[in-house]
């Protein structure tokens, strides 16, 4: 798998015997990422679809909301002392008349594998003007559907196989088919991968599409999914309360602790047919699911626990 995974000689203990073997790891390296030769951010990353990475960054930003937005993406050679080329840094050619990214973007940002958010001056700063609209957005899915997802976002993580260390982020069809999967040490870079891969392909917006992650929803994957025009995002664990507030805001539903047939839903509802499952019912304080199997963060991996695939396949309108 090159530089997306690593090897390493480690220490294992199992039932107090101890052994010596070599593991193998997520690889996390530093990107770089630079508009027109100048340096906007350093993310770090696992290798792999940087190109892709970068390009849903630039989404994210509100830099770029097209394929031809974008003229060019290349790895930066003379990257080192001695010349050579590290693969580490990618320099973003914009298309003429495509305003640079504003020098308020340019923020000592150093992006974290687990915060893409650090560096940022204030809330403002972090909140970016969509270029579409997810409020109207006619994606219509059953509580069944989305039960499926996990599972079928872990099966396709061919890299987590062998190291058990990275988030993934899948894009689905409103008939639960994958569009696209990438995964990263980081959750925002699997996203930005996502979104990158898309505005590549001609896809933006990405109307009537799931967007299913791994691990929780932050504000921040909500703010990507909204400025990537996706009006569902869906997650194995916990949301914030700001990525609740924003997806409110923003029209987007939001479906949280998505683990088999259970879900929490906390935004966006009537964008899942519940009346084939039963009417909602109120419940009193204290009646909630409490305990460890409703809580946690994840681990990368998107397992559930789920009924039998039926056959007829899921239902639309």
């Amino acid at each position: 798998m090159g530089r997306v995974t690593a090897r390493r000689r480690v220490l294992r203990i199992r039932d107090g015997v101890p052994s010596y073997r070599p593991d193998t790891l997520a690889a996390e390296e530093p990107l770089e990422i630079r508009v027109g030769g100048r340096p906007l951010t350093v993310t770090m990353r696992t290798p792999g679809d940087d190109f892709d990475l970068a390009a849903g960054f630039l989404v994210s930003e509100g830099v770029v909301h097209a394929a031809e937005d974008v003229t060019a993406i290349r790895y930066c050679a003379g990257a080192t002392a001695d010349g050579g080329n590290t693969y580490n840094v990618v320099d973003v050619a914009l298309a003429p008349g495509v305003p640079a990214p504003d020098a308020s973007l340019e923020r000592n940002f150093y992006t974290t594998s687990s915060c893409g958010l650090c560096g940022k001056a204030s809330l403002d700063a972090v909140r970016t003007s969509a270029a579409w609209s997810v409020a109207e957005d006619a994606l219509r899915v059953t509580p069944e559907l989305l039960s499926f997802l996990p599972d079928r976002l872990r099966a396709a993580q061919r890299v987590f196989d062998s190291t058990g260390g990275l988030h993934a982020a899948g894009l689905f069809t409103a008939d639960g088919e994958l569009l696209c999967l990438r995964e990263d040490v980081g959750r925002h870079n699997a996203v930005d991968k996502v979104v990158g891969h898309a505005l590549r392909s001609g896809l933006l917006p990405l109307r009537e599409t799931v967007l299913m992650v791994s691990g929780r929803a932050s504000f921040e994957l909500v703010q990507k999914a909204v400025m990537a025009g996706v009006p569902m995002l869906a997650a194995v664990s916990a949301p914030s309360s700001l990525a609740v507030d924003l997806a409110a805001e923003s029209g987007l539903t939001l479906v949280g602790f998505l683990r088999g047939s259970s879900m929490n839903v906390y935004t966006g509802a009537e964008r899942l047919r519940h009346d084939l499952v039963g009417r909602p019912k109120e419940e009193r304080p204290g009646e909630e699911e409490q305990g460890e199997e409703g809580r946690g963060e994840g681990d990368g991996s998107a397992v559930s626990r789920r009924p039998t695939l039926p056959t007829g396949g899921p239902a639309r309108r």
